[in-house]
């Protein structure tokens, strides 16, 4: 067995290409030829993979047809009026103009509030511009519409309704306790939740992140915010692509709301001293990132990071102008050629977006189909890999930081990528075309533990080690030996009930990639299944331990002053350090804090170095 799996490494290595960049090695052999003649039916993915944060990963067959609302259109929507239609709901003064809120239960509401000028016409491909203000008073008492985006396949239904280009809008949650009649004898703590989507979807008001629940559990400020995604927030363009901000321009939304947080959240309780930042997959990718710029670090005060995917890398700056010029391609204008750029529609852009991006993956690199679009290192404002920042210190070492993931992060990138079963042989070639001359020690690794006939189970692991648990591990046991205060978490629990989120088969009675949510939004009645009691007590921890890291910047410490999570049984998290033995906090029925489960394997790939 172990020398035919020799043989076959060999084989493989022989027309993998090192740089991972071309097609045929150096003899002009094909590798999807090569792969084809050994492996039947091999998958092919002649078009993109959207992430949905709705828990879903689908090949793009059918199309779906959000509505596009123009800027004239969405500027209706804005209805700025004297008298808001008499609605009740609270009034704020910001540095825009007054805003009318919503009561809803548990919580005030503000919806669609813009923090920025709308990024369309001549200010498309341009970094956001502050807010122009108004008069009279803004309805914020719905949501405005999401980002442009498509979605296609099952998961059209759970698009949003709306998207437009003229999307820079937050949603901000605020606690009943607060009385917009007087003034706060003391401001609350404010969070602000980055949402996933693999920069290429998600939504702010996606009823899934609902802040309300979580606002006056935690007696917390919550704002969820819009930014640019696909082409519209990342696109390297213009005459000078060198320009550093320039194809990042998603990162600057975000860091402008955070701008117009500091500026404007004390009228609404909030207090911006004490900023907590938080966000789950591509979103703990931009805290991440945010984390690592200098111009973000006086807009928050400590940060929250949700299966962050450290092993997928960032861009560069080669990368990302090729990718631009492929986009171009399919808009007959030159990527330089910013006048013919700024003339194609919105459908236009997104229509050439998606079809660049089938062009971008191929099936021997499956790891990189989940970031097509997304932020590139330009030199300035993003310097280097999130991986390398982390475990050299080149962050903001000395923000509190909350780090974890669930313990089967790989099964939905798999399952949804391998629609049958993986052979060895399949398995063996796939992680030889990733993994290259390191292949024989990984296979070694994993092959003993996994007999059955169908390997997807083993890729899956593979992807949960390497993408998101231990380069966690080893960025958190970096930061802790500068100083940083790190706590680590792995969400581990088994969903009771018979449905699930994710829409995915796959994903019944399993920790999959964004499982959590659900618990710490209080969600679980829209992501179609129903908690059991047990459950709930996992939610309310949940809640308190993310409250009491935004009131104290620990997750373990009780609120002083207040009355939220008093009544619940909170086992102690530990900080991560080699004094308390490394230990992390297992999120399940059950909550405890214990030594991590996968500590060995982990140590194999922290000794490999490839992450």
């Amino acid at each position: 067995m172990e020398s035919c799996l020799c043989l076959l490494l060999l084989c493989a290595l022989s027309v993998v290409p090192a740089s991972g960049e071309d097609m045929k090695n150096n003899d002009g052999i094909a590798l999807v030829s090569f792969l084809r003649s050994i492996i039947p039916g091999l998958p092919t993915r002649d078009e993109p993979f959207i992430i949905n944060q709705n828990f879903e990963i689908n090949s793009l067959r059918e199309p779906g047809h959000p509505d596009v609302l123009s800027i004239t259109e969405q500027s209706k929507e804005k209805a700025v009026s004297q008298d808001t239609n008499g609605t009740r709901g609270p009034v704020v003064l910001t540095k825009g103009g007054r805003i009318k809120g919503t009561t809803v239960d548990k919580a005030y509401v503000f919806y669609g509030i813009p923090y920025a000028d709308p990024p369309v016409g001549p200010n498309r491909w341009k970094p956001p511009r502050p807010v122009t203000p108004w008069s009279g008073v803004y309805d914020a008492s719905f949501p405005r519409a999401a980002c442009m985006q498509a979605c296609r396949g099952p998961i059209t239904e759970e698009c949003p309704r709306i998207v437009s280009e003229d999307c820079l809008y937050l949603n901000i949650f605020v606690p009943l306790i607060v009385d917009f009649s007087s003034p706060l004898r003391s401001p609350l703590p404010v969070m602000v939740w980055i949402h996933g989507g693999d920069f290429i979807a998600g939504s702010a008001s996606k009823p899934l992140y609902d802040g309300r629940f979580i606002s006056n559990f935690t007696r917390t400020v919550v704002v969820n915010m819009e930014y640019r995604l696909g082409a519209f927030g990342f696109l390297v363009s213009g005459k000078d692509p060198r320009t550093p901000p320039a194809g990042n321009y998603g990162i600057l939304d975000q860091q402008s709301a955070l701008l117009w947080v500091q500026q404007n959240i004390a009228v609404f309780g909030g207090d911006p001293n004490k900023v907590t930042i938080f966000g789950e997959s591509a979103g703990a990718q931009s805290v991440s990132l945010h984390l690592m710029m200098e111009s973000s670090r006086p807009l928050f005060k400590q940060a929250v990071l949700q299966s962050l995917p450290f092993s997928i890398p960032l861009k560069t700056r080669h990368e990302a102008l090729k990718l631009a010029r492929d986009f171009a391609k399919h808009t007959n204008c030159s990527v330089s050629d910013i006048v013919c750029l700024l003339s194609l529609t919105p459908q236009a852009v997104l229509a050439a977006q998606m079809k660049t991006s089938s062009k971008m993956v191929n099936p021997f690199r499956f790891l990189e189909i989940f970031e097509t679009w997304g932020p590139y290192i330009d030199g300035e404002l993003i310097k280097e890999q999130s991986v390398s920042a982390f475990q050299r210190g080149h962050w903001q070492k000395e923000k509190p930081v909350l780090l974890g993931t669930t313990s089967e992060e790989g099964v939905m990138f798999v399952f949804g990528f391998f629609n049958k079963p993986v052979s060895v042989l399949e398995s063996t070639v796939y992680i030889t075309a990733i993994f290259k001359q390191h292949s024989l020690q990984i296979l070694h690794q994993y092959l003993p533990l996994y007999r059955a006939a169908d390997l997807r189970d083993m890729l899956a692991q593979i992807i949960t080690d390497y993408v998101f648990l231990c380069p966690s591990r080893r960025s958190a046991r970096a930061g802790t030996a500068l100083g940083s205060k790190v706590w680590m978490y792995v969400f581990d629990h088994v969903v009771s009930d018979h449905r699930v989120w994710s829409g995915l088969t796959f994903c019944y009675h399993r920790a999959c990639h964004g499982a959590e949510l659900p618990f710490l939004f209080d969600s679980a009645s829209v992501a179609n299944f129903t908690l059991l009691q047990p459950e709930k007590v996992l939610s309310s921890q949940m809640l308190c331990y993310w409250g009491s890291f935004a009131h104290t910047s620990d997750p373990s410490t009780r609120v002083q002053q207040t009355t939220f999570c008093q009544e619940q049984v909170l086992p102690a998290w530990p900080r991560y350090s080699d004094t308390s033995g490394w230990l992390v906090m297992n999120l399940t029925v059950g909550s405890h804090a214990q030594v991590g489960t996968r500590n060995r394997i982990c140590d194999f790939w922290d000794k490999l170095g490839i992450y």
